[in-house]
């Protein structure tokens, strides 16, 4: 089955990508929370492992069936390694040697890698270049969002910085690869457990072998709270939402959502924990406001249009 995709997204989909960016936005609270008390591996497994039995349960309820066939479960476990093994195990670790703000920036670049990577791997993603003078001016929003500070130990932390640069390149191939699933017939929510299965199938044998979490000592509450919030929320939900997303509108556009994240990781913590919005997130807000705007390209079209219209 081949599933066309939308070039430009309509309002539901832009609705998606914001509910997304909030799903998404907490995991960075989440992954700083748990990443005090446990390690990366034994982290990733709870998260993909939990979110699995929730997805399972759900394909249960609604009387749905898990995939069948190997030349589905290959491409889930391809989905399972370069979108959840890798990129989540790198920006736990990263995110130890990285304060947050940069790993935010750094990992906004998630759109320029799989723009690049789907233009080579794919035959109706291709880059122009409204598309990169859109993922740019958002990244330059994100910066202007997090602060100037973020910058000022910029290369202190190569490794670190490095781990998340190759996570958002592994989100990019994951893009590409997660288009053969509508072509297979895999409804989101099928491709959602399944890749989770396949994730779980691998962190976990990871997580005994490096981790020992038998040997740690019993995280408290709040521990398991935020692994909770990490599986259900930014996990299961999640990817129910970004695989809906990816069948309708393509890898390029459901990447933005890393331009969003840092937006809906302020507004949550204006909302929740009473922080002030200062005039620099106003200011990244709009950039990054504009940059999709840029992207989607219809507001340059209808201007145009008018344009011509008047010169006629």
């Amino acid at each position: 089955m081949t599933t066309a995709i939308r070039q430009t997204m309509t309002r539901g989909d832009w609705a998606l990508l914001a509910t997304l960016s909030a799903l998404w936005g907490g995991s960075f609270f989440f992954n700083s929370v748990a990443g005090k008390a446990l390690p990366p591996f034994t982290i990733v497994s709870l998260r993909v492992g939990i979110a699995a039995l929730i997805l399972i349960a759900l394909i249960r309820l609604t009387g749905k069936t898990l995939p069948e066939g190997w030349r589905v479960w290959r491409v889930l476990f391809g989905m399972g390694l370069i979108n959840n093994v890798i990129p989540f195990s790198l920006i736990v670790w990263g995110q130890t040697q990285v304060p947050s703000g940069l790993a935010s920036v750094l990992n906004a670049t998630t759109p320029f890698w799989t723009a690049l990577v789907v233009n080579f791997l794919t035959a109706d993603e291709k880059l122009t270049a409204a598309k990169l003078t859109g993922i740019a001016i958002g990244v330059v929003g994100v910066a202007v969002l997090i602060g100037p500070a973020v910058f000022l130990n910029l290369g202190s932390h190569g490794l670190g910085e490095f781990a998340i640069l190759l996570a958002t390149l592994s989100y990019g191939f994951s893009g590409a690869l997660a288009r053969h699933l509508p072509r297979l017939g895999v409804a989101p929510m099928t491709a959602a457990t399944g890749q989770m299965i396949a994730a779980t199938t691998m962190m976990v044998p990871l997580a005994l072998i490096f981790d020992r979490p038998w040997q740690l000592d019993m995280p408290g509450w709040h521990v398991w709270a935020a692994i909770l919030g990490l599986a259900a929320l930014s996990t299961a939900l999640g990817y129910l939402i970004f695989f809906r997303l990816l069948a309708r509108a393509g890898a390029t556009n459901t990447s933005l959502v890393t331009l969003l994240v840092p937006v809906s990781a302020i507004l949550l913590g204006t909302l929740v924990l009473n922080e002030t919005l200062e005039p620099k997130h106003f200011a990244g807000m709009a950039l990054i406001g504009l940059g999709l705007l840029a992207f989607d390209g219809r507001a340059w079209r209808t201007l145009r249009a008018r344009r011509a219209v008047e010169a006629t």
